[in-house]
Protein backbone atom coordinates (compact mmCIF):
# COMPACT_ATOMS: atom_id res chain seq x y z
CA UNK A 1 0.00 0.00 0.00
CA UNK A 2 1.27 3.47 -0.88
CA UNK A 3 2.20 5.64 2.12
CA UNK A 4 -0.47 8.25 2.88
CA UNK A 5 0.34 11.69 4.30
CA UNK A 6 -2.64 13.20 6.09
CA UNK A 7 -3.86 16.74 5.48
CA UNK A 8 -3.46 17.27 9.24
CA UNK A 9 0.30 17.18 8.66
CA UNK A 10 0.69 20.54 6.95
CA UNK A 11 3.05 23.50 6.75
CA UNK A 12 2.37 27.16 6.01
CA UNK A 13 5.87 28.18 4.92
CA UNK A 14 8.74 26.61 3.01
CA UNK A 15 11.95 27.11 4.97
CA UNK A 16 15.46 25.64 5.30
CA UNK A 17 14.80 23.89 8.63
CA UNK A 18 11.70 21.87 7.74
CA UNK A 19 11.34 18.56 9.56
CA UNK A 20 9.90 15.61 7.62
CA UNK A 21 6.67 13.93 8.62
CA UNK A 22 7.84 10.88 6.67
CA UNK A 23 11.10 9.70 5.10
CA UNK A 24 11.06 7.31 2.14
CA UNK A 25 13.49 5.75 -0.31
CA UNK A 26 13.13 6.88 -3.93
CA UNK A 27 11.64 6.03 -6.28
CA UNK A 28 8.57 6.20 -4.08
CA UNK A 29 4.85 6.30 -4.74
CA UNK A 30 2.93 8.41 -2.22
CA UNK A 31 -0.55 9.74 -1.57
CA UNK A 32 -0.95 13.28 -0.21
CA UNK A 33 -4.31 14.19 1.30
CA UNK A 34 -4.86 17.94 1.06
CA UNK A 35 -7.25 20.51 2.48
CA UNK A 36 -8.42 23.21 0.11
CA UNK A 37 -6.44 26.45 -0.12
CA UNK A 38 -8.85 28.19 2.26
CA UNK A 39 -8.38 25.55 4.94
CA UNK A 40 -11.99 24.44 4.61
CA UNK A 41 -13.17 27.76 6.03
CA UNK A 42 -15.57 28.56 3.15
CA UNK A 43 -18.48 26.12 3.26
CA UNK A 44 -21.40 28.20 1.93
CA UNK A 45 -22.11 31.38 -0.07
CA UNK A 46 -22.59 33.14 3.28
CA UNK A 47 -18.95 32.54 4.31
CA UNK A 48 -16.72 35.46 3.32
CA UNK A 49 -12.99 35.96 2.92
CA UNK A 50 -13.09 38.75 5.49
CA UNK A 51 -14.19 36.25 8.14
CA UNK A 52 -11.51 33.60 7.71
CA UNK A 53 -8.22 33.07 9.54
CA UNK A 54 -5.55 33.98 6.99
CA UNK A 55 -2.89 32.28 9.11
CA UNK A 56 -4.43 29.01 7.97
CA UNK A 57 -4.73 29.44 4.23
CA UNK A 58 -2.66 27.60 1.62
CA UNK A 59 -1.81 24.59 3.82
CA UNK A 60 0.73 22.28 2.14
CA UNK A 61 0.67 18.65 3.21
CA UNK A 62 4.05 17.26 4.25
CA UNK A 63 6.94 17.61 4.03
CA UNK A 64 8.31 14.24 2.93
CA UNK A 65 12.05 13.58 2.82
CA UNK A 66 13.69 11.34 0.20
CA UNK A 67 16.76 9.37 1.22
CA UNK A 68 19.84 10.30 -0.76
CA UNK A 69 18.49 13.60 -2.08
CA UNK A 70 21.16 16.25 -1.62
CA UNK A 71 21.56 19.94 -2.50
CA UNK A 72 22.13 20.28 -6.23
CA UNK A 73 19.96 17.27 -7.11
CA UNK A 74 16.65 17.39 -8.94
CA UNK A 75 13.52 16.02 -7.31
CA UNK A 76 11.47 14.43 -10.10
CA UNK A 77 7.75 14.42 -9.32
CA UNK A 78 5.35 12.55 -11.60
CA UNK A 79 1.69 13.42 -10.98
CA UNK A 80 -0.18 10.14 -11.25
CA UNK A 81 -3.68 10.99 -10.05
CA UNK A 82 -5.68 13.87 -8.57
CA UNK A 83 -8.91 12.75 -6.91
CA UNK A 84 -11.65 15.33 -6.49
CA UNK A 85 -14.63 15.72 -4.14
CA UNK A 86 -18.19 16.54 -5.27
CA UNK A 87 -17.81 20.30 -4.88
CA UNK A 88 -15.35 23.16 -4.71
CA UNK A 89 -15.46 26.85 -3.84
CA UNK A 90 -14.42 30.11 -5.46
CA UNK A 91 -14.08 33.45 -3.69
CA UNK A 92 -13.18 37.07 -4.28
CA UNK A 93 -13.83 40.47 -2.76
CA UNK A 94 -12.86 44.13 -2.74
CA UNK A 95 -9.12 44.53 -3.15
CA UNK A 96 -8.68 40.95 -4.32
CA UNK A 97 -7.22 39.86 -7.63
CA UNK A 98 -6.50 41.79 -10.80
CA UNK A 99 -9.69 43.88 -10.65
CA UNK A 100 -10.04 44.10 -6.89
CA UNK A 101 -10.56 47.84 -7.04
CA UNK A 102 -13.65 47.32 -9.17
CA UNK A 103 -15.35 44.69 -6.97
CA UNK A 104 -18.00 46.20 -4.72
CA UNK A 105 -18.89 43.24 -2.51
CA UNK A 106 -17.40 39.93 -1.33
CA UNK A 107 -18.37 36.87 -3.33
CA UNK A 108 -18.32 33.19 -2.37
CA UNK A 109 -19.74 30.38 -4.48
CA UNK A 110 -19.99 26.65 -3.89
CA UNK A 111 -19.43 24.86 -7.21
CA UNK A 112 -20.82 21.35 -7.77
CA UNK A 113 -18.48 18.86 -9.47
CA UNK A 114 -20.39 16.26 -11.47
CA UNK A 115 -19.87 14.02 -14.49
CA UNK A 116 -16.52 15.52 -15.42
CA UNK A 117 -17.56 19.15 -15.10
CA UNK A 118 -17.46 22.03 -12.63
CA UNK A 119 -20.87 23.75 -12.56
CA UNK A 120 -20.91 27.56 -12.35
CA UNK A 121 -24.54 28.57 -12.58
CA UNK A 122 -25.73 27.54 -16.03
CA UNK A 123 -22.18 26.98 -17.26
CA UNK A 124 -20.30 23.66 -17.33
CA UNK A 125 -16.51 23.79 -17.29
CA UNK A 126 -14.56 20.59 -18.09
CA UNK A 127 -12.47 19.34 -15.18
CA UNK A 128 -8.75 20.03 -15.44
CA UNK A 129 -7.35 19.23 -11.99
CA UNK A 130 -3.98 20.72 -11.09
CA UNK A 131 -1.68 21.34 -8.13
CA UNK A 132 -1.39 24.99 -7.12
CA UNK A 133 1.23 24.71 -4.35
CA UNK A 134 4.10 22.25 -4.59
CA UNK A 135 7.65 22.85 -3.44
CA UNK A 136 10.68 21.86 -1.42
CA UNK A 137 12.65 23.27 1.49
CA UNK A 138 14.36 26.55 0.63
CA UNK A 139 18.08 27.29 0.65
CA UNK A 140 17.94 30.11 3.20
CA UNK A 141 14.68 32.10 3.08
CA UNK A 142 11.39 31.51 4.85
CA UNK A 143 8.73 31.77 2.12
CA UNK A 144 4.99 31.42 2.89
CA UNK A 145 3.20 28.65 1.03
CA UNK A 146 1.16 31.35 -0.74
CA UNK A 147 4.26 32.63 -2.56
CA UNK A 148 6.24 31.00 -5.37
CA UNK A 149 9.95 31.23 -6.14
CA UNK A 150 12.86 28.97 -7.12
CA UNK A 151 11.79 26.24 -4.67
CA UNK A 152 8.35 25.96 -6.28
CA UNK A 153 5.55 26.96 -3.91
CA UNK A 154 2.34 28.66 -5.07
CA UNK A 155 3.11 28.54 -8.79
CA UNK A 156 -0.56 28.04 -9.73
CA UNK A 157 0.55 26.63 -13.06
CA UNK A 158 -2.30 24.64 -14.55
CA UNK A 159 0.06 22.36 -16.47
CA UNK A 160 1.03 20.69 -13.16
CA UNK A 161 -1.73 18.12 -13.53
CA UNK A 162 -2.16 14.42 -14.12
CA UNK A 163 0.61 12.98 -16.29
CA UNK A 164 2.96 15.92 -15.79
CA UNK A 165 6.55 15.52 -14.59
CA UNK A 166 7.84 18.34 -12.40
CA UNK A 167 11.54 18.97 -11.71
CA UNK A 168 12.33 20.85 -8.49
CA UNK A 169 15.77 21.93 -7.24
CA UNK A 170 16.85 20.25 -4.01
CA UNK A 171 18.32 22.80 -1.58
CA UNK A 172 18.31 20.78 1.66
CA UNK A 173 19.11 17.12 2.46
CA UNK A 174 16.07 15.00 1.68
CA UNK A 175 14.44 17.64 -0.51
CA UNK A 176 11.40 17.90 1.80
CA UNK A 177 8.40 17.98 -0.54
CA UNK A 178 5.01 19.43 0.41
CA UNK A 179 1.94 20.26 -1.66
CA UNK A 180 -1.61 21.59 -1.55
CA UNK A 181 -3.97 24.18 -3.09
CA UNK A 182 -5.56 21.79 -5.59
CA UNK A 183 -7.88 23.27 -8.22
CA UNK A 184 -10.55 21.36 -10.14
CA UNK A 185 -10.25 23.99 -12.86
CA UNK A 186 -8.49 27.36 -13.15
CA UNK A 187 -7.78 29.80 -15.95
CA UNK A 188 -4.32 31.21 -16.60
CA UNK A 189 -3.91 34.28 -14.40
CA UNK A 190 -6.29 33.11 -11.63
CA UNK A 191 -7.56 36.66 -12.00
CA UNK A 192 -10.10 36.87 -9.15
CA UNK A 193 -7.60 35.32 -6.63
CA UNK A 194 -8.94 31.76 -6.62
CA UNK A 195 -9.70 28.84 -8.88
CA UNK A 196 -12.16 26.09 -8.06
CA UNK A 197 -10.59 25.31 -4.69
CA UNK A 198 -10.93 21.70 -3.54
CA UNK A 199 -9.71 19.21 -0.99
CA UNK A 200 -8.07 16.24 -2.70
CA UNK A 201 -6.01 13.07 -2.69
CA UNK A 202 -2.94 13.36 -4.90
CA UNK A 203 -0.88 10.34 -5.92
CA UNK A 204 2.72 11.03 -6.93
CA UNK A 205 5.78 9.03 -7.89
CA UNK A 206 8.97 10.80 -6.77
CA UNK A 207 12.57 10.08 -7.74
CA UNK A 208 15.91 11.89 -7.55
CA UNK A 209 18.37 12.75 -10.33
CA UNK A 210 21.82 13.54 -8.99
CA UNK A 211 23.48 16.90 -9.71
CA UNK A 212 20.66 18.01 -12.03
CA UNK A 213 18.83 20.75 -10.11
CA UNK A 214 17.24 23.38 -12.34
CA UNK A 215 17.55 26.95 -11.12
CA UNK A 216 13.79 27.38 -11.73
CA UNK A 217 11.15 24.63 -11.63
CA UNK A 218 10.46 22.87 -14.91
CA UNK A 219 7.33 20.88 -15.82
CA UNK A 220 7.17 18.54 -18.80
CA UNK A 221 3.72 17.72 -20.14
CA UNK A 222 1.90 17.18 -23.43
CA UNK A 223 4.99 17.67 -25.56
CA UNK A 224 6.17 20.87 -23.87
CA UNK A 225 9.05 21.69 -21.53
CA UNK A 226 7.86 24.60 -19.39
CA UNK A 227 10.17 26.80 -17.33
CA UNK A 228 8.32 28.42 -14.40
CA UNK A 229 9.61 31.71 -13.00
CA UNK A 230 8.06 33.66 -10.09
CA UNK A 231 9.23 37.19 -9.22
CA UNK A 232 7.59 40.35 -7.78
CA UNK A 233 7.69 42.22 -11.11
CA UNK A 234 5.86 40.76 -14.13
CA UNK A 235 8.25 42.25 -16.67
CA UNK A 236 11.30 40.88 -14.87
CA UNK A 237 9.64 37.45 -14.48
CA UNK A 238 9.00 37.47 -18.23
CA UNK A 239 12.61 38.37 -18.99
CA UNK A 240 13.94 35.70 -16.64
CA UNK A 241 11.67 32.99 -18.03
CA UNK A 242 12.71 33.91 -21.56
CA UNK A 243 16.39 34.06 -20.62
CA UNK A 244 16.24 30.65 -18.93
CA UNK A 245 14.50 29.08 -21.92
CA UNK A 246 17.07 30.57 -24.33
CA UNK A 247 19.98 29.31 -22.21
CA UNK A 248 18.40 25.88 -22.05
CA UNK A 249 18.08 25.75 -25.83
CA UNK A 250 21.63 27.02 -26.33
CA UNK A 251 23.09 24.41 -24.00
CA UNK A 252 21.10 21.39 -25.12
CA UNK A 253 21.18 22.11 -28.85
CA UNK A 254 24.78 23.40 -29.04
CA UNK A 255 23.68 26.83 -30.24
CA UNK A 256 25.09 30.24 -29.51
CA UNK A 257 22.96 32.43 -27.26
CA UNK A 258 22.05 34.58 -30.26
CA UNK A 259 20.96 31.57 -32.33
CA UNK A 260 18.92 30.22 -29.43
CA UNK A 261 17.28 33.62 -29.00
CA UNK A 262 16.14 33.54 -32.63
CA UNK A 263 14.87 29.97 -32.26
CA UNK A 264 12.96 30.90 -29.12
CA UNK A 265 11.14 33.66 -30.99
CA UNK A 266 9.99 31.05 -33.51
CA UNK A 267 9.07 28.25 -31.14
CA UNK A 268 8.76 29.25 -27.46
CA UNK A 269 5.43 30.40 -26.01
CA UNK A 270 5.49 32.85 -23.10
CA UNK A 271 2.45 32.76 -20.82
CA UNK A 272 1.20 33.77 -17.39
CA UNK A 273 0.29 31.28 -14.69
CA UNK A 274 -0.96 33.64 -12.00
CA UNK A 275 -1.17 37.40 -11.40
CA UNK A 276 -2.48 37.53 -7.83
CA UNK A 277 0.23 36.38 -5.41
CA UNK A 278 3.19 38.33 -3.97
CA UNK A 279 5.42 36.87 -6.70
CA UNK A 280 3.86 36.73 -10.18
CA UNK A 281 4.40 33.57 -12.21
CA UNK A 282 5.41 33.44 -15.88
CA UNK A 283 6.00 30.31 -17.93
CA UNK A 284 8.10 29.71 -21.05
CA UNK A 285 6.96 26.63 -22.99
CA UNK A 286 9.47 24.95 -25.30
CA UNK A 287 8.29 22.26 -27.77
CA UNK A 288 9.83 19.04 -26.49
CA UNK A 289 10.53 17.76 -30.00
CA UNK A 290 13.36 20.29 -30.26
CA UNK A 291 15.34 18.12 -27.84
CA UNK A 292 15.24 15.14 -30.22
CA UNK A 293 13.75 11.68 -30.02
CA UNK A 294 14.70 11.17 -26.39
CA UNK A 295 12.96 14.35 -25.30
CA UNK A 296 13.94 16.39 -22.27
CA UNK A 297 16.00 15.09 -19.36
CA UNK A 298 17.44 17.11 -16.45
CA UNK A 299 21.07 16.14 -16.92
CA UNK A 300 23.03 19.33 -17.49
CA UNK A 301 22.85 22.24 -15.07
CA UNK A 302 24.89 24.79 -16.99
CA UNK A 303 21.96 25.91 -19.12
CA UNK A 304 20.02 27.15 -16.15
CA UNK A 305 22.85 29.10 -14.50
Amino acid sequence: MDPVISAEQAIYAFRPDLRPVKTVTPPARLVFETADALGGQIQSPDDRLAGIDFDHVNPATGPVAFRGAAPGDALVVRVERIELPDHGVIVTGPGMGVLGGEITSPQSRVLPIREGFVRFGRFRLPLSPMIGVIGVATEQDVIPTGTAHRHGGNMDTKEIGEGAVLYLPVAQPGGLLALGDIHAVMGDGEVCVSGCEVASRVTLTVDVVKAAAPVWPIVVTEGRVIVIVSLPDLAEATREATRTAVRLLADRLSLSFDEAYLLASLAVDIGVSQLVDPNLTVKAAIPEHLFGNRGFSPVKRAALR
